[in-house]
């Protein structure tokens, strides 16, 4: 199905279907077995101006909105959501300066994004503070013309290997939440480095490392929007992004889906395929269901964003949550399906099954986001009589 796709969006879809096919998929088992960061991969996709897919076209990129976003990372995902959450996790990185930027630093950083030339990456999450985003310790004071950045983020996807760097970092720590502000930190800005990299359970390609800020001097020019705005900005850049993360879901699903019926379909038990079978057929119907639902979900989240509806965190959380659950499902079922061979690592299966794992973790996990639709369904029905 298109999905009421205009040419254009079919045309995106269908050029990171071909990427994905011909690019990713070979070389997926690869980059995930030697935890190898995807650098060739990227220069594909920014060839393809793909780079630019979300970024305005005032500075070099094509213009396109959520749903745009969710068609091009569901595709890639299908092939390896180790690739996609590289190429995603840029996007996360630029949306800060895409939202709250001036026309200064939007013309400075976002033509270098979309081109590929460089990559962002977003920096929230601290090791004392994951969900309880309110609170972290990272500092940022002001020194003449100058910020003075301490402390460290945790588990930073792109970390090391991109350029542009949004951090959220307190500025008055009396206020709380309403203390932290927002800046872009360049690599090699002095007082800014790299921790390891970190060896993780799936989307090893990807690259998650923590980052240390000693004194890191940076100019004022480089705080977003005004103080005090950080975790405003946080927030609505998860809202901007969520749905591109129920995108990885409905594609690693996907992805899973067809390894099972590929193999249900030539698998051999008791004289005829397994997807003979009533037990594995049903557990494919409900695999297709599910996705489907899930994307369907996605996609009319993504143009309710693109309408320009203001109050979007309550379906915004829902694009997260249920999709990602989805592909945790699915994904374990495809594992299912194919038996002893899809506890082996020459299947990918396996692989996608530790990759949508973290799709329940990062960027908010399912259980924040449960909280996210809990919070505003109170108020909801609060209002009513």
């Amino acid at each position: 199905m298109d999905y009421f796709f205009t040419e254009e969006q079919i045309m995106i879809r269908d050029l990171c279907r071909e990427i994905a096919r011909e690019r990713i998929v070979p070389v997926r088992a690869e980059l995930d077995e030697a935890e190898e960061f995807p650098r060739e991969l990227m220069k594909v996709l920014a060839q393809a101006d793909l780079c630019g897919l979300i970024i305005p076209e005032a500075y070099g990129g094509l213009g396109g909105g959520c749903l745009e976003n969710c068609i091009a990372v569901e595709e890639l995902s299908r092939a390896c959501l180790g690739v996609s959450t590289t190429y995603a996790a840029s996007f996360l990185g630029a949306f800060p300066i895409m939202l709250y930027g001036s026309d200064a630093q939007k013309e400075k950083y976002l033509p270098a994004v979309a081109g590929g030339e460089k990559l962002a990456a977003f920096a929230l999450t601290e090791s004392a503070s994951g969900s309880d985003a309110g609170s972290i310790q990272t500092r940022a004071e002001r020194d003449g013309d100058d910020y003075v950045i301490s402390g460290s983020k945790q588990w930073i996807t792109n970390g090391g290997e991109a350029q542009i760097y949004s951090v959220i970092a307190i500025t008055d720590p009396t206020k709380g939440p309403r203390g932290a502000s927002a800046f872009i930190v360049e690599d090699g800005d002095p007082g800014f480095s790299f921790g390891r990299k970190e060896s993780k359970l799936g989307i090893r390609a990807s690259a998650t490392r923590e980052l240390i800020f000693d004194d890191c001097r940076i100019p004022a020019d480089r705080l977003l929007g005004r103080e005090g705005l950080g975790f405003v900005i946080a927030m609505r850049t998860f809202d901007q992004s969520r749905p591109g993360v129920g995108a990885q879901g409905v594609g690693v699903a996907q992805g899973a889906l067809d390894e099972a019926a590929r193999f249900a379909k030539e698998r051999q038990q008791f004289g005829r395929p397994i997807i003979g079978f009533q037990a594995v057929a049903h557990m494919l119907a409900n695999m297709a269901t599910k996705i489907e639902a899930a994307r369907a979900l996605t996609y009319a989240v993504a143009r309710h964003i693109d309408s320009g509806a203001k109050d979007i965190g309550k379906v915004s959380a829902m694009a997260k949550l249920f999709p990602t659950d989805v592909a945790m499902d699915v994904t374990t079922d495809a594992v299912q399906v194919l038996g002893g061979h899809g506890y082996m690592r020459d299947y990918p299966v396996e692989k996608m099954m530790r990759d949508a794992k973290i799709l329940q973790i990062y960027e908010g996990t399912n259980q924040i986001q449960r909280n996210v639709i809990g919070q505003e369904l109170n108020k909801e029905y609060g209002r009513r009589k």
